[in-house]
């Protein structure tokens, strides 16, 4: 059991200033019930609570999915660039990016304030799948394929894990997916370069089970469903 005020502060729905204003508005129902008082206990697991018609259900954290465009710095704070923070602007200070997105990279971004998550994504022992789209300056062949799954060398010494490369056009300017499940500065970037070739755009699609939407705009967010999040922490 909890206060109704403290639950839209844990839903990151209002703050409780912001709840007491709502209930003297008549906006929040309990049950069907207009809720009179942000001070009255509801039993989070069982009790339907809504906001103008809309259900808000509980959870210990947050998880957000954002298609992030390119200007942005994957990071919660930035004293030059703007950050991915910047476009959730979300009242939960405990956000933070998983992971990171070079500046000038657009895709998939997960956000969370769920940080045994994050590790569980990020730990190089976990070999979680990250896949990109990417446009490259030079033409991409089996050679190129055959290189990647045998990993390269970029940074000097560094003998990059196996990746998978699917070409999806190649030519002049050649159309690639490259799945990866390392996570090191500007890696895709690196390992074209390691073959003479440059890329000049690069998205992310999906990392691990979670796939960028196709209808989900550059720039927009949304929350996981449960589905997604399961899927994720399985």
């Amino acid at each position: 059991m909890m206060r109704l005020d403290k639950f839209l502060v844990a839903t990151h729905t209002a703050t409780r200033s912001e709840a007491k204003n709502m209930i003297k508005r008549g906006r929040i129902f309990v049950n069907d019930e207009k809720a009179t008082s942000s001070d009255i206990k509801i039993d989070e697991s069982q009790d339907v609570i809504t906001i103008d018609g809309n259900v808000i259900n509980y959870s210990r954290y947050e998880y957000i999915i954002l298609n992030k465009p390119a200007g942005f710095v994957s990071a919660t704070k930035d004293n030059t660039c703007q950050t991915v923070m910047d476009i959730i602007n979300s009242p939960n200070k405990n956000l933070f990016p998983v992971g990171r997105l070079d500046k000038d990279t657009e895709g998939l971004m997960l956000i969370t304030d769920d940080g045994a998550l994050a590790h569980n994504l990020l730990a190089p022992g976990k070999h979680v799948d990250k896949t990109y789209y990417a446009r490259v300056e030079g033409n991409v062949t089996e050679v190129t394929v055959d290189a990647f799954a045998n990993g390269v060398i970029i940074d000097g010494d560094y003998m990059t894990q196996p990746a998978k490369l699917d070409i999806i056009n190649s030519g002049d300017i050649s159309e690639v997916r490259v799945t990866i499940h390392e996570g090191r500065f500007h890696q895709i970037k690196k390992m074209f370069l390691s073959q003479n070739m440059k890329v000049i755009y690069l998205k992310r699609l999906s990392m691990k089970n979670l796939v960028l939407d196709d209808d989900l705009e550059i720039g927009n967010f949304r929350k996981l469903t449960e589905e997604e999040i399961n899927d994720l922490k399985n």
